[in-house]
């Protein structure tokens, strides 16, 4: 690979780190040819786009990333497969489900919306964080809550302001 081929793969990792905005390492060595064709399918069916590329180059795309990310450095040793998702748990949840029939993949680390991760021990941590859409929908949930209970209060007295409205309207009149 020369150098223009090399500068155009560091290119095309940052667009794709860019444009799902979490990516996660993950360590597959000593994996055979079809337990990794096997995480493959896993991952197009999960929505989770699989590359493998030098860790030379991974670290030159995120090096071109906002913000500081070198905490992720030390996870690029060895065989490295990066792993793309538009939701922060997604890959997190695979490589659980994953480690249930084998000991790998393991996690190296993860990038999640310019939080770093370094770690096989960081995996139950991502496996419970909530994607955007969900934190979204917890707090309209509780923004709501106290709107219904005042609605609510207002109906099932319904009846009893009514009688006290006209009450009122007969003295006044």
């Amino acid at each position: 690979m020369n150098r223009e081929e090399k500068h155009e793969l560091v290119l095309a990792l940052q667009e794709k780190m860019q444009e799902f905005g979490n990516f996660y390492i993950a360590d597959t060595s000593s994996l055979s040819v079809e337990k990794i064709n096997n995480i493959r399918r896993k991952c197009f069916e999960s929505g989770i786009e699989m590359q493998v590329a030098k860790n030379t180059l991974i670290r030159k795309a995120i090096e071109g990333l906002e913000g500081d990310a070198s905490e992720i450095f030390t996870a690029l040793k060895g065989q490295s497969a990066l792993l793309f998702s538009t939701t922060g748990n997604g890959p997190a949840k695979l490589i659980k489900a994953l480690r249930k029939t084998s000991d790998k993949p393991l996690l190296k680390g993860a990038y999640i919306d310019t939080a770093v991760y370094v770690g096989d021990n960081q995996l139950d941590a991502l496996v419970s964080l909530k994607s955007r859409e969900e934190l979204v929908g917890d707090i309209i949930g509780l923004l709501q809550s106290p709107a219904k209970n005042v609605v609510s209060a207002l109906k099932s007295s319904g009846g009893k302001i009514a009688g006290i409205v006209k009450t009122l309207q007969e003295r006044e009149g």
